[in-house]
């Protein structure tokens, strides 16, 4: 069996991403969890540049993308992944508090794969992770997935 591919979470809030860190704990979801915190750092992270540069890290299984974030926001960063063939598949989940309507169809335009708001509350939280890490990690199949078992 392949080693399994990390998760790319990229959030800003420091609440945020310690929630999020602790609920795919409590959910037994093993994979490596790299926590980019702001726009760029993803990008860089995912394209081997910055401090990444020289170096091809690997694609995660997932991306959790905040929307409201530093330096570049989320929907520039989901347009640079489907702007390149070597990210264009890569499966890409909005994770935010946005409510506007507007980051809604955008996200979608620019190809994103889903679009859920944080719940408030923990345990809903905590479940929301869990529900997310089963399907993107357990049950979706993936075209890298389907490649490396000779689909």
């Amino acid at each position: 069996m392949s080693k399994e591919r990390p998760i790319l979470l990229v959030e800003d809030n420091p609440d945020d991403e310690a929630l999020a860190l602790h609920a795919f704990s409590k959910n037994r979801i093993g994979n490596q969890v790299i926590v980019a915190h702001d726009g760029v750092e993803a990008l860089d992270y995912l394209f081997g540049t910055g401090v990444f540069s020289g170096c091809t890290p690997e694609l995660p299984a997932v991306v959790l993308l905040d929307l409201k974030l530093p330096r570049i926001d989320g929907l520039e960063v989901l347009r640079r992944i489907r702007a390149e063939s070597r990210t264009t598949l890569l499966p890409v989940v909005i994770l935010t508090t946005s409510r506007e309507i507007l980051d809604l169809q955008q996200a979608y335009n620019l190809g994103a794969n889903s679009y859920v708001r944080k719940p408030v509350d923990f345990e809903r939280f905590q479940h929301l992770v869990g529900v997310l890490g089963e399907y993107w990690l357990n049950i979706n199949e993936s075209v890298e997935a389907s490649t490396n078992n000779g689909y």
